[in-house]
């Protein structure tokens, strides 16, 4: 039931629960998509530096177990993100590959923006690895205008 006496969330109070719901709906969406999201991240850099990714590679890189990644792996063949090959790597597919590169489009961004609010650049990198994932395109397009309006 809803409270007369609290600050509404535009007084900095908190949101109404209908709100809360939702938020708290769309992280836990949030939080599955970034699995995804790193890892198809990682998988296209180890790719572009070797050739193909490896479980092992993509474990050691993540700082997950070896069959934490070989599960991972295996949810985004379901996706159809990734495909494998028995004693060779791991590969993006065409919807991996453009996750890959919307994720690090949107981690470039974020870093820009940090930086550009006076981050330092280690820590923006950090930061940017969290952040990126949570980010509305509503809010890119902010950052962007933000950034392109500072020269």
């Amino acid at each position: 039931m809803p409270r007369d006496d609290l600050p509404s969330a535009a007084e900095g109070g908190i949101p109404p629960e209908t709100s809360d719901a939702d938020r708290f709906t769309n992280a836990r969406a949030i939080r599955s998509t970034a699995l995804f999201e790193d890892y198809t991240e990682l998988i296209a850099d180890l790719s572009e530096e070797f050739g193909e990714a490896r479980i092992t590679d993509i474990a050691r890189r993540l700082g997950v177990t070896h069959p934490t990644a070989n599960k991972a792996v295996l949810r985004l063949k379901r996706e159809g993100l990734v495909n494998s090959r028995p004693y060779r790597g791991v590969f993006l597919t065409e919807a991996g590959a453009a996750m890959a590169r919307a994720v690090k489009a949107r981690h470039r961004l974020v870093v820009r923006l940090l930086i550009a609010v006076g981050v330092p650049a280690e820590a923006a990198e950090m930061d940017a690895e969290g952040i990126e994932h949570y980010v509305s395109e509503t809010t890119l397009r902010a950052f962007e205008a933000y950034l392109n309006s500072k020269g």
